[in-house]
């Protein structure tokens, strides 16, 4: 059974500025560059006739409009226990309107609504064990965050192995959006 997800691919170019990131966090697993994404839509285990199914309900989104996200800070998940550093986007319509559009043909298929708030982020790095006043520090100690801009003209049908997050994750499908 493949394991899904829907999301943005983050740029070689953006991806290179974002790994400059990496580095005095001690414990963080960091994620290779070639990695990061902006997840959309967490599917799941799900069964070949139930992938097909979403593949095809997916294709139906390829006319949304293609847009720009801003990467504009760091923050972490977990509050009093961090469980990962990213980078976040700004305030999206477009973005958001993408998201919603995959929520609703999703559940068409019968999957079960997400039960998380959609906060648009590239993960950086996975956190275990580390106190949250030293995340708070090395956010603190990273000074500015210089905007990361860049356009979005697809997104796609991401699979991963059964792992404990981080990739190597696969293309399985794309969907161009409508410039």
């Amino acid at each position: 059974m493949p394991r899904l997800f829907t999301g943005i691919e983050v740029p070689p170019e953006i991806g290179l500025a974002l790994s400059l990131k990496r580095g005095g966090l001690a414990g963080a697993r960091w994620i290779d560059p070639e990695n990061y994404h902006i997840t959309l839509r967490f599917i799941g285990d799900v069964d070949h006739h139930v992938a097909n199914e979403v593949s095809d309900m997916l294709d139906r989104l390829a006319d949304s409009e293609s847009f720009s996200i801003r990467l504009d800070h760091l923050g972490s998940f977990g509050g009093n226990t961090p469980r990962a550093l990213f980078a976040g986007c700004s305030s999206n319509a477009a973005l958001l309107r993408l998201q919603a559009a995959q929520e609703r043909v999703l559940q068409r298929c019968g999957l079960s609504p997400e039960s998380r708030k959609f906060v648009p982020h590239v993960a950086l790095a996975r956190l275990r064990g580390i106190p949250a006043e030293e995340v708070a520090r090395f956010i603190a100690l990273s000074g500015r965050f210089t905007p990361l801009e860049f356009p979005v003209r697809r997104f796609v049908l991401f699979s991963s192995k059964d792992s404990v997050g981080g990739g190597p994750y696969l293309v399985e499908q794309a969907y161009p959006l409508a410039a």
